[in-house]
Order: structure tokens, then sequence, then C-alpha cells
């Protein structure tokens, strides 16, 4: 069975002229050619340097069929979306005369017209993967009119989180992100993990005001005299600014996923204070390796992180309520962090590649 999956996911050329993509998408599409004979995955490629996330694709029989990058936030962004439409569009009709099944994830830019298009005038099967916050209350006007017509639909819509009054073609998927090696490592750490006498914290995702990014440093000014351990992952336009303000913060930048398991290994909490989110794989991971989430309760977050049991939600989602939450922490006592640890590390199940793998073969193919 031959699959092709449309995306916006980033794709570089590194010096040596092999094609490289965004880690986390690039790994699960690794794991799909365990269930499609071959893999056409249809996304953009840009003319910059590569950042240290970006993976290869493991097998032959993945084959990257690259578009012209559209969408943004202004309106020269929008603007290409409409320019490229025609090229877009031809290029993905010819590979999909060579499949059997696509998958279109969403929401994006050109998702405004190959929706419709997909829905009207292509008839073999298909499902779509809504990555964003399905139940966002006052989306964008493309998010909302892509969510509306995959809701309006025959072809199944996997989103994240169970929603009463879901349309029967929308399905509840959780998030994957690991291996089976990645859980018997994260068995071992969180075996081992234990409280300090300094906590350790990271934050994993794009430096952005959408992420929570301002909203977690600025607390942390407001803690200079608590101490704490922070790592920052990830890269984006706030991080000169706090790198001045905030010296003792350790930022790595971009990291493949060998080190960023490293930082995980050696902290006790991960926090997240996202705008929007649909459920981020960085608190899954997390959770695997003996993080204790810190996150936003937004989109289908809180239907597994319960507030004060298994980690902190962030709600509402201030300065004020995420500076409670850390002095909070500092309290925690030994046996009920492993308490939580331990519950997570079970839960970092659902997050798995086997799980994610069995249930397309049970509710798609």
């Amino acid at each position: 069975m031959i699959l092709v999956i449309i995306s916006h996911t980033a794709h570089y050329k590194t010096p040596t002229d092999e094609i490289v993509g965004w880690g986390p998408t690039v790994t699960e599409i690794n794991q799909l050619i365990h269930v499609f004979d071959k893999i056409y995955h249809c996304a953009f490629i840009h003319d910059e340097r590569p950042p240290e996330s970006s993976l290869a694709y493991s097998s032959p029989c993945i084959k990257f069929v690259p578009l012209p990058p559209t969408g943004g936030n202004d309106l020269k962004g929008k603007l290409k979306v409409l320019v490229r439409l025609p090229e877009t569009l031809i290029k993905i009709r010819r590979v999909l005369r060579k499949s059997d099944i696509f998958q279109f994830r969403a929401p994006t830019g050109m998702g405004v017209y190959l929706i419709p298009y997909l829905t009207l005038f292509h008839r073999q099967k298909g499902w779509f993967k809504y990555a964003g916050n399905w139940k966002q209350k006052n989306p964008p006007f493309g998010y909302a009119m892509q969510r509306c017509m995959l809701s309006k639909q025959s072809r199944i819509v996997t989103v994240n989180g169970l929603w009463l009054g879901q349309p029967k073609n929308v399905l509840a998927f959780d998030n994957p992100c690991l291996t089976p090696k990645d859980r018997e490592k994260g068995k071992k750490a969180v075996e081992r993990k234990t409280l300090e006498k300094v906590n350790k914290i990271c934050f994993v995702g794009n430096l952005t005001k959408n992420k929570g990014f301002d909203l977690f440093m600025d607390a942390l000014i407001e803690l200079e005299n608590i101490q704490l351990e922070v790592d920052v992952i990830g890269d984006g336009p706030m991080r000169k600014i706090y790198e001045k303000k905030l010296p003792g913060v350790i930022f790595h930048g971009f990291l493949p996923k060998e080190k960023v398991q490293e930082v995980y290994l050696q902290c006790h909490f991960i926090v997240l204070p996202s705008l929007s989110e649909g459920f981020p794989k960085v608190v899954a991971e997390g959770m695997n390796f003996g993080c204790i989430p810190i996150v936003s309760d937004v989109s289908g977050i809180g239907q597994y992180i319960i507030d004060g049991e298994n980690g902190f939600l962030i709600k509402p989602i201030t300065k004020e309520r995420l500076v409670s939450i850390l002095k909070e922490t500092i309290k925690l006592k030994n046996d009920e962090y492993k308490q939580k640890v331990k519950f997570n590390y079970n839960l970092a199940s659902k997050f798995t590649f086997e799980a994610y793998i069995k249930h397309i073969k049970q509710s798609i193919l």
C-alpha cells in the first residue's frame, strides 16, 4: 500500500545534498514505513541552513516531494498561498495518482483549498490529521474554516483529545513520539530520578508568545531570589531578549533528539505555558523521562494532566499562576515526586508509535 502525506513540515538540504526535515514529524513517518510499502511526503523545502533538530528519512521507500513554502502570519505570507496554488496543486495531484491512501496534516494555509479539493475531487481513501487545538474558541479564520470543512465530511479526522458531541468521523488519536528504545531508556531514568536541593526545569519548543515562552521567562525574573536551574531548548525571536535578562538560564537552541533526551534525564519538570496547542509531543516525552508537566489547560491537555495529581495546570494562563506553581514545586516532597513520575511514565505508554500504528490499523486502514 502506498501512502501520500501532505503537510507544511519544513525540510532543508544539507551541504551534501541530503534532504532532512523537522525531527518529530520525520520520526513519525519513519515509523509509518512499517505499515506502508512506500510513502511520499509532499512538504515545504526551505533554502536555509537546517536546524540541529532536523532528521533524515530512515528508508529509501520514503520519498520527499518538495513544495514551495507558503503561509505565514502577515499579508505577504497569506498571498503566497494563492500565488503558489497552481504549482502546489499540480505537484500533489501527480503524486496522489500513484497512491492508495493519503494523510493530510492540518491546519495549514494550503488547507483552505486542498481540503475542498481532496473532499470533492479525490475519490481514494484518506484521512486528515488535525494537529492543532480542535476546540479552540477563537481560532484564526483559516483554521476555523478548515475545522468546519473537516467536521462536515465523511473521511476520518484524527484530533488530540476526546470531546462530547464530536462528529462520528472525528476520532481521538494520541500524538505519538516514543519508540521502544525511548521507553526502555525512560524506564531506567524514572527508576533513578529523585528530587535534589535545586529543582531543574526545562522548556522545549519555539521561543514565541504563542508557546508562552515570554510568560515563563517573566515568571523566572519574578523568582530571581529562588534557586532554580533552567534549560531552554529551541529558538525564536525572543531568545536574545531573555538571554540578556536571565544570564543564569542555559539556552541550547535547537538540539537533535539524543541531546534533548539528555536534558530530560537531568530535569525534574517540563514547562509549557502555551496559549494554543493540540497535545505537544514534548509533554509526553518529558513524562517518559521523569519530568513532571507544568502546562496550560488548553485543548486536550487537561484530559491527561490533572492539576496537583500528576502535574500542574497553568489555569488561568498568567504569570501569577505560573509563579505560584513554581513556588509549589519547590515544596514538593521526594516521595510525592517519585509517585507522580512513576504514574506519568505509565501514562506515556499511550504516546508510543506501537499504540499509534495499532490505532491506524484498527480505525483507518
